[in-house]
């Protein structure tokens, strides 16, 4: 008994301690988590990319850069960016060109850079940047040839029946959008609700990558404290030069496959890794590899089928493999790979050091930052935009990779994947006070007379245009019109005109 007592007291206290250092890498990281995606938020608020889209038709060193220039200001979710580079491909871009848009949102972005440089050090973040312009030059030259022939068009033919053209009925959101991007950086600044969509954008990708953020702070946690340095030397081999790092760099990619965890989340498991004795090349390899986490293959299957997914598989994983050994290379020669590895990742405790009174002064962005959010509406922001009520990402309604008509209402998804929940259960993602702004149906946001006392405040003050789908302030709508007792809201005399002529609710069907 006290034998058994003392295992269990021994097996709690090692999971405190992976608890313990799972959070004081998160509070060591607080503050430039908050930065990067403020500034995420703002680059994809003010910044237009409907032109770049247009442009992806091959795979050349100019369309290639513009994919790589659209994919860093997206968001930096592996989901979303698998989701848009369908998007993109099945719009008639270049499949290399969208594979290189889906490799740069998720490696060549700020908010990435900034967590490496608190959490490991610049050289890694030097290392991301310099070995993601490599993987993407490998990427283009190789692609081409790897990606081409009958599996290309039977991949495209079948996105084809499975993308809508649904979105294509939102002109005046489009309109709404890009009115805004075109104008002067100095006009753009000074618009209220330019700014309310940047905070929007920053609350939608801090929503959307909770679970992976608390699944890499969590897992890196239990690596540094319970995973025994001899089981890293087992899995990492030592002293053998070349092949040492080759064997590392092909690792590297393995252990992100079986791990889950992808977007910014693999840092931390990075970190851990870093701590074990993977090389340097194994640690840049292994970030790279984010976009080959299990759930994403499932995903690729489901989009471009299993043959296609499974030569995606071979080129992603030789790619990042040999960019991480060359970046590794280059660092070498250049004497920039750090000499030591840390003792511990993060601080054990509290301190008032610089960390803490930037988390402190970035916690009070934050509250600026979420009360912008919340008041998007009466700031002027949210034209064009939809909250993807699955996620919570933000997406143009105008470029949203899916999307699907609900009681007579348009509602809008980062990816496929939310809409596939979205329809299992409806009601589920609808009732979620936290995601249900500006996706209200027909029926639940904009009858006046039997709105449910518990529906979220946002709810009932939002309606969305059945006409072009904007999301619409029901106090401030610009006209209205009653329809079989039920009062629709709209964002002009326009659409109140058109729908009055036709008054069907599935009208943008």
């Amino acid at each position: 008994m006290t034998a058994f007592s003392f295992a269990s007291t021994g097996w709690i206290d090692d999971i405190g301690r992976s608890v313990r250092e799972g959070f004081f890498m998160f509070w060591e990281t607080l503050w430039p988590l908050i930065l990067g995606f403020g500034l995420s938020g703002a680059v994809q608020a003010f910044v237009s990319r409907q032109s770049m889209q247009r442009k992806l038709g091959n795979h050349g060193p100019a369309a290639v850069a513009r994919a790589s220039g659209y994919g860093a200001i997206s968001s930096s979710c592996s989901y979303a960016a698998s989701a848009m580079s369908k998007s993109l491909f099945a719009k008639g871009a270049d499949f290399t060109s969208s594979m290189v848009f889906m490799f740069a949102s998720t490696n060549l972005v700020l908010e990435l850079g900034i967590i490496l440089v608190v959490l490991m050090g610049w050289q890694f973040a030097a290392s991301e940047f310099v070995g993601g312009a490599i993987m993407v030059v490998l990427l283009a030259s190789v692609g081409g040839l790897w990606f081409r022939g009958r599996q290309i068009q039977v991949a495209r033919d079948r996105l084809e029946v499975q993308v809508t053209s649904a979105h294509d009925h939102d002109e005046h959101a489009h309109h709404t959008e890009s009115e805004l991007q075109s104008q002067p950086w100095s006009t753009k600044l000074r618009s209220k609700g330019g700014w309310a969509n940047a905070a929007t954008y920053t609350m939608a990708d801090l929503t959307m990558l909770r679970r992976e953020l608390l699944l890499g702070y969590t897992f890196a946690g239990f690596l540094a404290v319970l995973v025994p340095v001899h089981f890293w030397n087992l899995v990492f081999i030592h002293g053998h030069g070349f092949w040492t790092s080759l064997e590392n760099v092909v690792v590297g990619p393995f252990i992100a496959i079986i791990s889950f965890v992808c977007s910014i989340g693999n840092v931390p498991l990075a970190a851990a890794l870093w701590r074990g004795g993977i090389s340097f090349g194994g640690v840049v390899s292994f970030i790279f590899a984010d976009l080959i986490a299990f759930p994403l293959l499932l995903i690729y299957r489901r989009y471009y089928g299993t043959k296609l997914t499974l030569k995606m598989l071979a080129l992603f994983w030789g790619v990042m493999s040999l960019a991480g050994l060359l970046t590794e290379g280059l660092f070498t020669a250049t004497h920039l790979v750090p000499k030591t590895r840390p003792v511990q990742i993060a601080p054990a405790h509290f301190s008032w050091n610089y960390t803490t009174y930037l988390n402190i002064i970035f916690l009070a962005i934050f509250v600026v930052l979420y009360w912008t959010y919340r008041n998007r509406l009466r700031l002027g922001g949210g034209g064009g935009y939809a909250l993807d009520p699955v996620c919570g990402m933000q997406v143009q309604t105008s470029n949203a990779p899916a999307s699907v008509l609900h009681k007579g209402s348009r509602v809008y998804f980062c990816s496929d994947r939310c809409a596939q929940r979205f329809e299992a259960d409806p009601a589920k993602f609808l009732k979620d006070p936290t995601t249900s702004s500006g996706h209200a149906s027909s029926h639940e946001g904009m009858h006046m007379g039997n709105e449910d006392d518990s529906m979220p405040m946002d709810v009932m003050n939002v309606a969305i245009d059945p006409v072009c789908g904007m999301t619409v302030d029901t106090a401030n709508a610009a006209a209205t019109v009653t329809h079989d007792g039920v009062v629709y809201y709209f964002c002009s005399e326009g659409c109140a005109t058109t729908f009055t002529a036709n008054p069907i609710v599935e009208h943008r069907t």
